[in-house]
């Protein structure tokens, strides 16, 4: 694979990477489920089979919280009203119309690949004054414990003026994440 030194050009090779081989695709059309997450690794399998694949907000997010993690650059996912998107912690992006804050740290910057015109950094102007949640991904084991609570997000800086978003606790993030791995299923062709 393609390396990169600079972690700017890192994340948006990852960002790139996912917006243009995953296709948007409700879970319901998809899987007949209104709800249903598929592990990374499993998106990326049909990826490297197809070229493709398919997934929701969710399946976007937990992919790009993933590959970031993975390629040395921090991640958290964030929950808003029915949506889902990735955070990355670029605190020098130059492209970012916002920076978010996580637990105090300002850096963070909006990552949301479901649609080909999403440019990495863009908040949608929906989220702006929502209350959100964020979890942030980390390499560590799969551990079943006591999910712990969701961080705080907050808006920063945005370009023409200033917004604050106050968080949420979203255990449903937490349950998701710790036990996601440990379903396991099989593809069917």
């Amino acid at each position: 694979g393609v390396q990169y030194e600079d972690v700017t050009q890192r994340a948006e090779a990852i960002f790139a990477y996912v917006r243009d081989r995953v296709r948007y695709t409700s879970d319901s059309s998809q899987f007949g489920h209104v709800e249903f997450a598929q592990n990374a690794d499993e998106l990326l399998a049909v990826v490297d089979e197809d070229g493709f694949a398919f997934g929701d907000c969710e399946d976007y997010a937990i992919l790009l919280g993933a590959m970031y993690v993975g390629a040395g650059i921090r991640s958290a996912i964030v929950l808003a009203p029915d949506h889902a998107a990735a955070l990355v912690y670029l605190p020098d992006y130059p492209r970012a119309n916002r920076f978010l804050s996580v637990n105090g740290e300002t850096g963070w910057v909006w990552a949301e690949a479901t649609g080909k015109e999403n440019p990495l950094g863009w908040v949608p102007k929906q989220y702006v004054g929502v209350r959100l949640a964020a979890y942030e991904v980390t390499a560590e084991d799969v551990s079943i414990s006591k999910p712990a609570g969701a961080s705080s997000v907050a808006v920063t800086r945005e370009a023409g003026g200033g917004a604050s978003l106050q968080a949420f606790m979203f255990i449903g993030v937490v349950f998701l994440l710790f036990f996601m791995p440990l379903i396991r299923r099989k593809r069917v062709n």
